[in-house]
């Protein structure tokens, strides 16, 4: 690779970014897990009766996500597509992750898919509110 124009700017860090990939054990949100598909950062949190998942996407519609609701497990999936394509070669340094990506998320309880609501924000953050089930309290009854 040719010497870069920004000269060293990025040097610490793509020694850390090297050694990061070389070890398989460690990955980030943004790298790939699994050949093809990249995974996104969600922040997860409760407030009141609602658990709620936030991701920021950006590059995406709401329209172009899947969110899928099964049991305890929701599951966000979609795509990002990168504007221009550029070779490999032309870039100094390649953070973002561009293409199909997938995060699934357990919950501690069974999710009703009916009522799960999302929302996606003009400054592109997916908000999905999961309401939280009232739990069914055991009542014993005795004789009269």
């Amino acid at each position: 690779m040719a010497p870069s124009p920004f000269h060293g700017i990025f040097s610490a860090f793509q020694t850390a970014q090297i050694a990061e990939a070389e070890s398989a054990q460690q990955q980030t949100p943004a790298m790939p897990t699994t050949k093809g598909v990249g995974q996104i950062a969600v922040d997860i949190y409760e407030v009141d009766d609602y658990y709620i998942i936030r991701a920021p996407i950006a590059g995406v519609r709401l329209s172009d996500l899947d969110i899928e609701v099964d049991d305890r497990t929701l599951t966000i999936r979609g795509s990002r597509r990168q504007g221009e394509e550029l070779p490999e070669n032309r870039y100094y340094l390649q953070e973002c992750y561009w293409g199909e990506f997938k995060r699934t998320v357990t919950l501690p309880t069974v999710i009703d898919p009916r009522k799960v609501k999302a929302t996606f924000s003009k400054d592109s953050i997916l908000k999905i509110l999961i309401p939280k089930e009232e739990k069914i309290k055991i009542v014993r009854i005795s004789e009269v």
